[in-house]
């Protein structure tokens, strides 16, 4: 794995495993779909699991609709501490049980070391949230696991910073690592954050790591979010991740930023002409009842 590094360490670059001067391009493998090659892989979840009955039909919605991997939050780091933070290990239970149910791989956030081994039990993609996305601790940790990692932006982070977090995950071993843009803090308001679209090819030509798009955090309204989602393929991203709850009035955690099941099916069938159009393709899932 660290064939040649002798020769990056060398170069001004502060990150050495992530630069394109390390390797040209990685490809991860995530159920039965390659992130980071022409196809654009559709992450599609509750921001929260709330319960069996409110994940199952979700995961069922957004398999029909044509997502390849489920998101789900068990744990959730909330601004408020009176805020619902997850089921937990109840709520990694669900997840694996929508997983047995619809095929579909789990990505779900780890919040500290202590718990890694708990949920890589029950995910196939460990989340490094943005607030985590400068916590050493934690991303030395994953980077010693033999799960695919998605790395988001923290709100304050710069390219850099942000290509940095990956880096310290690869060096300790882990070299299937996933960046995720979900918008950074400025001035406007108008918006939850700014979704920084033009890291999407920086980010490819300074790293050979795929790339996410997150435009549910990233803009914080339910009405902007296929909008950004064409954008985001146009502009070269290798997937999107997108929250979605069977009735988001009621969900227990951002409602406003998630889309309805026919909201994201139609988001869907956006993005699959954007991807043909660019020479990519949404890879399609053999149809199954919703």
């Amino acid at each position: 794995m660290l064939a040649g590094l002798e020769q990056l360490i060398a170069t001004k670059s502060p990150y050495k495993l992530a630069s394109r001067a390390f390797r040209e391009r990685t490809i991860i493998r995530i159920g039965d779909v390659l992130l980071g090659g022409d196809d654009v892989v559709i992450m599609a979840g509750p921001c929260t699991v709330e319960n069996r009955e409110q994940l199952l039909q979700t995961a069922r919605g957004v398999r029909h609709a044509g997502a390849h991997v489920l998101r789900g939050g068990a744990y959730k780091p909330r601004s408020s501490p009176y805020s619902f933070q997850g089921l937990g290990q109840e709520g990694l239970a669900l997840l694996s049980a929508a997983r047995a149910e619809t095929g579909l791989p789990i990505i779900t956030e780890v919040m500290e070391p202590g718990t890694i081994a708990l949920v890589a039990e029950h995910a196939d993609v460990l989340q490094i949230g943005a607030r985590n996305c400068q916590n050493y601790p934690l991303l030395r940790e994953v980077g010693r696991t033999d799960r695919p990692v998605m790395v988001k932006r923290g709100p304050g982070c710069t390219v850099e910073e942000w290509i940095m977090a990956a880096e310290h995950v690869m060096s300790h071993g882990n070299m299937q690592v996933m960046l995720c843009e979900r918008g950074i803090k400025t001035f406007e308001t108008a918006t939850r954050h700014t979704l920084d679209l033009s890291a999407i090819p920086l980010v490819k030509q300074l790293t050979h790591l795929p790339v996410i798009v997150d435009p549910s955090h990233g803009t914080g309204r339910r009405d902007l979010i296929k909008s950004m989602c064409l954008a985001a393929i146009a502009a070269g991203a290798d997937g999107v991740l997108i929250e979605v709850h069977p009735n988001p009035e009621n969900a227990l955690c951002d409602g406003a930023q998630s889309l309805d099941l026919d909201e994201f099916a139609d988001c869907v069938a956006g993005m699959r002409l954007v991807a043909e159009a660019v020479g990519r393709r949404v890879p399609r899932r053999e149809l199954v009842p919703a």
